[in-house]
């Protein structure tokens, strides 16, 4: 299992919006073949930063099956305005 982290900072005053369009993408990252769960969680500290881990069975769900797939410009129509920065992903690995 793969864990894929990003932090994303939403622009001001757009956290609502943002929540409501995550959910609808939500549905296209279902589609991918790989694809295991994901969650959303909220920073308390500060509203407008989100943690999004998505659990992947192989590196490449994501970054071949996900990101080269017609789903993923749904995916990014939807959300990739919101970001301010654009985030950073990472990929993780169970070491114990």
């Amino acid at each position: 299992m793969i864990l894929e982290a990003a932090v994303l900072y939403i622009k001001q005053g757009q956290s609502d919006q943002f929540e409501s369009d995550f959910i609808k993408a939500s549905q296209y990252i279902r589609l991918i073949p790989g694809y295991i769960k994901h969650t959303l969680q909220k920073c308390i500290e500060q509203d407008y930063k989100y943690l999004l881990l998505v659990e992947w069975e192989k590196l490449e769900d994501h970054t071949i099956g996900f990101r080269q797939s017609e789903v993923y410009n749904n995916w990014k129509e939807l959300l990739h305005h919101y970001y301010e920065p654009f985030p950073i992903v990472e990929h993780f690995q169970t070491v114990h």
